[in-house]
């Protein structure tokens, strides 16, 4: 098994850049990179992790949902890389629900995302791979998305009304 890397918070410069593009998937560092980000995720009990949460500039990032303390509704999937990732087509329809982020520890916001989208990436063998993602699924690829991009979830939710703590969130998902 992999190292489980530090997940770095809110206010590191590395959450606000954008990320570069991965020339080479197959390269050695890239597969070792994949690897400490499905290690991280599972032992973090998140659903998704980008490379930039571990302070690695990349487009790349794990979609992981299961459920667990922190989604206990979660679907359940294979943890799955996506590189390259792009949003080729999404839903009119937008849904608010409430997402945290493992950068942003104690938070949870609720926060408009596309209800379906059609996204393709490159696999970690460099297949590239078309899917359609709905509801849960679809909101983890879209925050990681942000991530990629310099974006956290508070930069998407469009009230501060719409922030609750980590406590709060509990009693409500209980």
């Amino acid at each position: 098994m992999s190292e489980t890397m530090t997940i770095i918070k809110l206010g590191n410069p590395v959450l606000r850049q954008e990320s570069q593009v991965i020339e080479n998937i197959k390269d050695e560092k890239m597969q070792l990179l994949i690897d400490e980000l499905l290690t991280t995720v599972i032992t973090a009990n998140g659903v998704g992790i980008a490379a930039p949460q571990i302070a690695q500039s990349y487009r790349l990032f794990i979609v992981a949902s299961r459920p667990n303390a922190r989604y206990p509704h979660a679907p359940e999937m294979q943890p799955t890389a996506m590189i390259n990732p792009r949003i080729i087509a999404h839903s009119e329809e937008i849904v608010k629900d409430w997402e945290g982020c493992l950068s942003v520890p104690g938070i949870r916001g609720l926060v408009p995302r596309y209800q379906s989208i059609t996204v393709e990436y490159s696999d970690r063998f460099g297949n590239l791979q078309q899917q359609e993602l709905t509801g849960f699924v679809a909101r983890i690829f879209q925050h990681e998305y942000d991530h990629l991009d310099g974006l956290v979830f508070l930069d998407r939710v469009e009230n501060t009304q719409d922030l609750i703590s980590e406590e709060e969130y509990q009693k409500i998902v209980k």
